[in-house]
């Protein structure tokens, strides 16, 4: 599932105050950098790779061009869970894990394990690696500059808090029809992984509400602080 940009919020991007209180400093801000940096560009390479095998060979040949990359470029995602649960940036720990779990259940338990059925036969695939990768260069883009100037250029603050109006449904949508394609090759599998996708599709109808109010909601905070600058 897409997760809400602000997933990996550090600590001081909550207001003036209290990011001079609790910003990162040293080795940690060195880190989160760094961290962030690496994390755009790589899925800059993703986005990348699949815009040009889509274009010079169609959809086909996404996954044998890009899907061992992207795999482990989202496996790197899983610090980020430590990173909720050390206090290293100001992220819940539960919706970090969660968010982290459903596109490692998209990347290992579903395209991984069946690329015939899901990945090298839709184009559903290559539609969920674009929504991702949008999302994720942003993303990452937006807390490195964050981090390392202590404010984000006015056009990567309107991408964030717009972008997903697209993305999300461009991403939720794959996501689910992988998900969907996977529970006939997982029952051959075992009868209990036929029922935990069945159960993951189910959970993907709140979830998505969720995840869409909650970014609607920031971007209206977001939009009306950008408003209040402008008019002083």
């Amino acid at each position: 599932m897409d997760r809400p940009n602000d997933s990996q919020k550090p600590p001081q991007q909550a207001d003036t105050q209290s990011r001079k209180k609790s910003a990162p400093s040293g080795a940690k801000a060195g880190y989160l950098i760094l961290y962030n940096s690496v994390s755009a560009l790589l899925w800059s390479v993703v986005l990348g790779r699949v815009v040009l095998i889509l274009a010079l060979h169609g959809y086909q040949a996404v996954y044998l061009g890009t899907g061992e990359f992207t795999k482990w470029t989202q496996t790197l995602a899983a610090l980020e869970v430590l990173h909720a649960a050390i206090g290293l940036v100001r992220a819940p720990l539960f919706t970090t894990l969660m968010q982290v779990a459903s596109r490692f259940l998209l990347v290992w338990g579903i395209v991984h394990n069946f690329p015939n059925t899901t990945a090298r036969s839709s184009p559903f695939y290559s539609s969920m690696l674009i929504a991702w990768s949008v999302t994720e260069v942003i993303r990452y883009s937006y807390f490195a500059l964050n981090l390392l100037y202590g404010k984000v250029p006015g056009f990567l603050t309107w991408l964030r808090y717009n972008t997903f109006f697209v993305l999300y449904p461009l991403g939720i949508s794959s996501e689910c029809w992988l998900v969907w394609k996977a529970i006939e090759p997982a029952r051959t599998w075992n009868l209990a992984y036929e029922w935990v996708l069945k159960l993951v599709l189910f959970v993907y109808v709140p979830g998505a509400y969720i995840l869409y109010t909650h970014m609607m909601a920031q971007r209206r905070k977001v939009m009306r602080g950008d408003s209040a600058k402008k008019s002083k």
